[in-house]
């Protein structure tokens, strides 16, 4: 298996009332009952430069908007908090795409405005300028059509629930009529089915992070974001768990967002990795990833992987 060059990547320089809360204080969105790559090449971008992968370097699939139109569109997009002296910008004039069933992943500093980018995809937040393309729809609607899944570092998951009881909560949270067969599907495809009836305190750490992933998916999302979902998981599990998620959001062609602090992980797991600088969070550079997802195992072990990764560190250096 051959890689592309890593330093192909293309740098540039530069809660509301739908939501509910678990206990351990982790969003859970309302479910809806049903669901409606190019090889990397080195050039300099403008600023608001946007960038396109497919997953596994193959085509992405036809969409409403037409062949390979992206499943995620965030186009200059700003975001500021409000403060004593005026709005602290958190985030400034990012702009990338990923494609249906696409995995993007976003790397950067503590604290250089990744999760709130998630909040902005997610609805949670309004941009105060730009805009940001789901599926088709706005982060608002979005948000109303329940068609987002949401995992984090914290599993949130409920003590007094099953396994199975917590995969449903978000069907209780939204008082929707359960999809019994889509959450065998899942118990299945996150290797769960025998312990559908056990308590979080009888799981491991991954088996829990596996009852939240499908918990994320138990709503047929549109687009899956992930906040670090396994960053308190030993290096072991961690590895495991991210072929695993690899596998499951292939077998439900879910388009996903990933926020990390690994550039191993970003680089085994991502379609497109986007390298973004310190606070206000810009997009410093996009590296491309073609590589089919059944190579992903092989990948880790080459030297290709070694070199990319180099790259990437490169540039979050670069980006300080």
């Amino acid at each position: 298996m051959s890689l592309a060059s890593p330093a192909a990547g293309r740098t540039q320089t530069g809660g509301p009332a739908a939501v509910g809360e678990n206990e351990g204080g982790a969003v859970v969105p309302e479910p809806r009952s049903a669901r409606s790559a190019s090889a990397p090449a080195s050039s300099s971008a403008p600023a608001s430069a946007t960038v396109s992968a497919s997953p596994g370097g193959q085509a992405a699939p036809a969409t409403s908007g037409g062949a390979g139109a992206p499943a995620l569109r965030i186009e200059g997009v700003s975001f500021g908090y409000p403060g004593r002296r005026g709005a602290v910008t958190a985030v400034d004039d990012v702009s990338f795409t990923v494609p249906v069933g696409g995995m993007g992943v976003l790397v950067g500093p503590s604290g250089c405005g990744k999760s709130t980018l998630l909040r902005l995809v997610a609805g949670l937040l309004e941009p105060t300028a730009g805009t940001i393309d789901v599926a088709g729809v706005a982060p608002a609607q979005l948000r109303r059509d329940r068609r987002a899944g949401f995992a984090f570092q914290d599993p949130g998951l409920l003590s007094w629930r099953s396994v199975r009881r917590n995969i449903e909560l978000p069907f209780d949270l939204a008082r929707l009529p359960k999809d019994p067969a889509w959450v065998d599907h899942l118990l299945e495809i996150t290797g769960l089915a025998d312990w559908a009836g056990r308590r979080p305190r009888e799981l491991s750490g991954g088996m829990r992070q596996r009852v939240a992933l499908a918990r994320a998916l138990a709503t047929r999302p549109d687009v899956l974001l992930l906040d670090e979902p396994f960053g308190a998981l030993d290096e072991i599990t961690r590895a495991d768990l991210n072929f695993e998620l690899l596998r499951i959001v292939s077998d439900t062609a879910t388009t996903c967002l990933l926020v990390t602090h690994s550039v191993d992980e970003a680089v085994l797991l991502a379609d497109t990795v986007v390298v973004l600088g310190p606070r206000p969070c810009s997009v410093h550079a996009v590296h491309d990833v073609p590589v089919p997802r059944a190579d992903r195992r092989e990948l880790r072990d080459s030297a290709e992987f070694a070199a990319r990764c180099r790259a990437i560190r490169a540039d979050l250096e670069a980006a300080r």
